[in-house]
């Protein structure tokens, strides 16, 4: 039987977007190009006895209908939420730190702590980002309108009605997300650095760019849509890494009769008579089908696996300005014992959340101006999480533990010699070991993977963990770019189901169950 669809990439809006056409009967077959499907959702033994996600390495934006409909609980997937929310120490000094979650009263007294005017306004913060944040949940799922014609006015109209739930306030909070800088916006609810840092730390993740870059405060919005086991907002742990997650997927493609293929790099798209046809493997192999659906991003699918003169001549050009970059450093350590934080010393649930080393946004700032100017932040941002402290399985030996460190900011274009990572890598843990003293004698193994080596290893070009800017030049009906924002490519027969579609980034499985849903919609009008 012909194939319906040859789809590039196990990621795991690959692996959503299959298994939606597959549950419709269509003949899928998945040609991912290394040896474990996942893209950078994987688990993966990195020292021995010592295992954890390799790239992405925490849980909120998967759609919880994906969730439902793939049965992904039934396949064996187990997500348990932080205990609280973020830590932020500040500085070596014992008691110099801000604890966030646990309940908006304990926020609350936290932020007291440097600014009761801060602890009053934090309930109204809250109530207008999820407002605006409801937008997105509303339009995740939504397949983004043609731009041109009279069904594609319609489709827009009635997309754009959910703002109509907005209050003229919301309405304003919202143009100032997607316009305005993170430190600007923020500027307007508090007064605290801390409490700014707390929360612009999600306007720089992934996002190589000053917190003072305009539109940064959407990137912020963007990490707060979604939920963990129901509860808006939260982020969560998969037990077994996040490769547990696409191990579940890719348990539900099989059962619904996806063909699923490893070690099968694709080289080039192949187009007959101005449609494309099929795929042409690394190995010689030709597997042609009637659409062939992009799991890979635009920069690397229309920059390299397809011939820039079968490309209509404005979209190549459009495609040469298609932003790329995420100034991201992503560590994993394996660790003889627990790191002992100054700012709060011993065990405790602060070591379950989400441990960010960054004490300002003008931290952030001159984070950014170092990578410029170096390469790389003399005083890098590092995220810290340590999985194991609530999935002992991802050790062999109890007592030890896995830790993952999500580093901003460092250049997506330099090429990264050896000696430029080594520095890199003591930067980070100098910052590190100024918040936790003798954690780097604990440091038993470790896993490094520069924006270079993310390239590398998942394809990512530029490192960019977003498959391209989160600007609003390159969000929803003009993701990637304004004409093919609704999952179709500039060439019949080629789709995009990663996350260089609409939603964007995240593991949210979004962009695969909406391309899926383009392509049996099309269907259907055929």
């Amino acid at each position: 039987m012909a194939l319906d669809a040859v789809i590039i990439g196990g990621g795991h809006n690959g692996l959503v977007c299959a298994f939606y056409l597959a549950r419709a009967r269509h003949k899928v077959r998945i040609c991912e190009a290394h040896h474990t499907l996942g893209g950078a959702a994987v688990t993966e033994e990195f020292a021995p006895g010592f295992r954890n996600s390799v790239a992405s390495y925490t849980v909120s934006l998967l759609q919880p209908k994906v969730i439902a409909d793939m049965a992904l609980e039934r396949q064996g997937l187990r997500v348990v939420n932080r205990p609280v929310a973020n830590f932020l120490p500040l500085s070596a000094t014992p008691g110099d730190y801000l604890l966030m979650g646990g309940g908006i009263e304990r926020s609350q007294a936290e932020v007291a702590k440097f600014s009761r005017k801060d602890a009053e306004t934090l309930p109204a913060y809250f109530a207008a980002l999820d407002q605006v944040a409801d937008v997105l949940r509303a339009l995740a799922l939504k397949i983004p309108p043609q731009t041109e014609g009279l069904r594609g006015l319609i489709d827009a109209a009635l997309q754009a009605r959910v703002l109509k739930d907005l209050d003229l306030a919301g309405k304003r909070e919202a143009l100032a997300l997607f316009t305005r800088s993170a430190r600007e916006y923020l500027d307007g609810w508090f007064e605290s650095e801390a409490v700014k840092a707390v929360f612009g730390f999600d306007a720089v993740v992934g996002n190589y760019a000053s917190p003072d870059a305009p539109g940064s405060a959407y990137v912020l919005l963007h990490h707060v849509f979604g939920e963990a086991n129901g509860v808006k907002g939260a982020w969560g742990h998969a037990i077994g890494g996040m490769g547990a997650i696409t191990r579940a997927m890719a348990s539900a493609c099989r059962e619904a009769g996806v063909e699923i293929g490893v070690e099968q790099p694709v080289a080039e798209v192949l187009v007959e008579r101005g449609a494309a046809v099929g795929v042409r493997l690394a190995s010689g192999e030709e597997v042609r089908a009637k659409r062939v659906i992009a799991n890979v991003g635009p920069a690397l699918l229309y920059r390299k696996l397809i011939a820039r003169d079968a490309l209509p001549q404005d979209f190549a050009l459009a495609m040469d300005r298609y932003a790329t970059g995420s100034g991201s450093l992503r560590m994993n350590l394996a660790l003889s014992g627990l790191p002992d934080f100054a700012a709060l010393s011993g065990g405790g649930e602060h070591l379950s959340a989400g441990i960010i080393m960054a004490p300002s946004l003008d931290y952030m700032d001159r984070a950014y101006d170092d990578a410029k100017c170096q390469g790389w932040s003399a005083k890098p941002i590092v995220e810290m999480l340590i999985p194991s402290t609530v999935d002992p399985s991802l050790v062999d030996t109890p007592g030890t533990h896995v830790a993952s460190l999500f580093c901003q900011q460092f250049d997506p274009r330099l090429e990264w010699t050896a000696a430029q990572e080594d520095e890199a890598v003591e930067a980070v843990l100098a910052v590190l070991e100024h918040h936790a003293p003798g954690v780097c004698a604990l440091i038993v193994g470790q896993q490094v993977l520069t924006p270079k080596g993310l390239e590398r290893r998942f394809g990512l070009v530029d490192g960019d963990i977003f498959h391209g800017r989160m600007s609003l030049d390159q969000l929803w009906a003009a993701r990637p770019v304004l004409g093919t924002g609704s999952h179709r490519g500039p060439i019949p027969g080629l789709w995009l189901c990663g996350a260089g579609a609409h939603p964007g980034g995240g593991v949210t499985g979004a962009p695969g169950h909406n391309c899926a849903a383009a392509v049996l919609k099309a269907g259907r009008r055929a």
